[in-house]
Protein backbone atom coordinates (compact mmCIF):
# COMPACT_ATOMS: atom_id res chain seq x y z
CA UNK A 1 0.00 0.00 0.00
CA UNK A 2 1.83 3.36 -0.65
CA UNK A 3 1.24 6.27 1.09
CA UNK A 4 1.51 9.92 0.27
CA UNK A 5 5.07 10.00 1.69
CA UNK A 6 6.00 6.79 -0.36
CA UNK A 7 4.17 6.85 -3.69
CA UNK A 8 7.32 8.80 -5.56
CA UNK A 9 10.68 7.40 -3.35
CA UNK A 10 12.36 4.58 -4.27
CA UNK A 11 11.97 1.74 -1.84
CA UNK A 12 14.89 -0.95 -0.62
CA UNK A 13 13.17 -4.19 1.34
CA UNK A 14 16.47 -5.40 2.59
CA UNK A 15 14.22 -8.20 3.14
CA UNK A 16 14.98 -9.23 0.19
CA UNK A 17 18.85 -8.57 -0.10
CA UNK A 18 21.58 -10.62 1.21
CA UNK A 19 22.45 -9.72 4.62
CA UNK A 20 26.14 -8.24 3.60
CA UNK A 21 24.56 -6.25 1.01
CA UNK A 22 22.26 -4.46 2.98
CA UNK A 23 24.22 -1.81 4.16
CA UNK A 24 26.38 -0.52 1.71
CA UNK A 25 23.32 -0.66 -0.79
CA UNK A 26 21.73 1.82 2.12
CA UNK A 27 24.78 4.12 1.98
CA UNK A 28 24.93 3.88 -1.60
CA UNK A 29 21.40 5.28 -2.06
CA UNK A 30 22.25 7.52 0.52
CA UNK A 31 25.15 9.18 -1.49
CA UNK A 32 23.58 9.05 -4.42
CA UNK A 33 20.72 11.58 -2.94
CA UNK A 34 20.26 14.92 -3.71
CA UNK A 35 19.26 17.70 -0.85
CA UNK A 36 15.70 17.14 -0.78
CA UNK A 37 15.02 14.05 -2.13
CA UNK A 38 14.59 10.67 0.15
CA UNK A 39 13.79 6.87 -0.24
CA UNK A 40 12.08 3.77 1.95
CA UNK A 41 13.80 1.53 3.68
CA UNK A 42 11.37 -1.91 4.98
CA UNK A 43 12.90 -4.06 7.64
CA UNK A 44 11.71 -7.11 9.06
CA UNK A 45 13.44 -5.13 11.96
CA UNK A 46 14.23 -1.73 13.79
CA UNK A 47 17.12 -0.39 12.05
CA UNK A 48 18.53 1.40 15.03
CA UNK A 49 22.26 0.40 14.19
CA UNK A 50 21.62 1.48 10.79
CA UNK A 51 20.34 4.70 11.96
CA UNK A 52 23.28 5.68 14.37
CA UNK A 53 25.68 4.38 11.64
CA UNK A 54 24.15 6.74 9.00
CA UNK A 55 23.81 9.68 11.73
CA UNK A 56 27.59 9.29 11.90
CA UNK A 57 28.62 9.02 8.59
CA UNK A 58 25.91 12.30 7.48
CA UNK A 59 26.03 14.12 10.89
CA UNK A 60 23.07 16.37 10.81
CA UNK A 61 22.26 15.53 6.73
CA UNK A 62 19.49 13.34 6.45
CA UNK A 63 15.81 12.93 7.98
CA UNK A 64 14.88 9.86 8.94
CA UNK A 65 11.36 9.10 9.77
CA UNK A 66 9.64 5.83 10.70
CA UNK A 67 6.79 4.95 8.85
CA UNK A 68 5.48 1.96 10.32
CA UNK A 69 7.06 0.67 13.61
CA UNK A 70 6.52 -3.43 13.85
CA UNK A 71 5.86 -5.52 14.89
CA UNK A 72 6.44 -7.55 11.29
CA UNK A 73 7.63 -4.68 9.35
CA UNK A 74 9.39 -1.15 9.78
CA UNK A 75 9.39 1.13 7.03
CA UNK A 76 11.62 4.52 7.58
CA UNK A 77 11.53 7.19 5.12
CA UNK A 78 15.37 8.82 4.74
CA UNK A 79 16.13 12.17 3.37
CA UNK A 80 19.01 14.21 2.25
CA UNK A 81 18.10 17.10 4.10
CA UNK A 82 17.53 20.83 2.32
CA UNK A 83 20.84 22.86 2.19
CA UNK A 84 20.10 25.94 3.67
CA UNK A 85 22.94 28.85 4.21
CA UNK A 86 23.10 31.62 6.65
CA UNK A 87 25.57 33.45 3.89
CA UNK A 88 28.36 32.93 6.36
CA UNK A 89 29.88 30.02 3.91
CA UNK A 90 29.92 31.76 0.93
CA UNK A 91 27.17 30.29 -0.45
CA UNK A 92 28.68 26.39 0.24
CA UNK A 93 25.83 25.41 2.54
CA UNK A 94 27.81 24.04 5.58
Amino acid sequence: MATAETATNPVIDVRTIARTERHPRIFATVEALAPGDAFVVVSDHDPRPLHYQLETSFPGKLTWDYLEQGPEVWRIEIGRKEVTCCGSCGGEGH
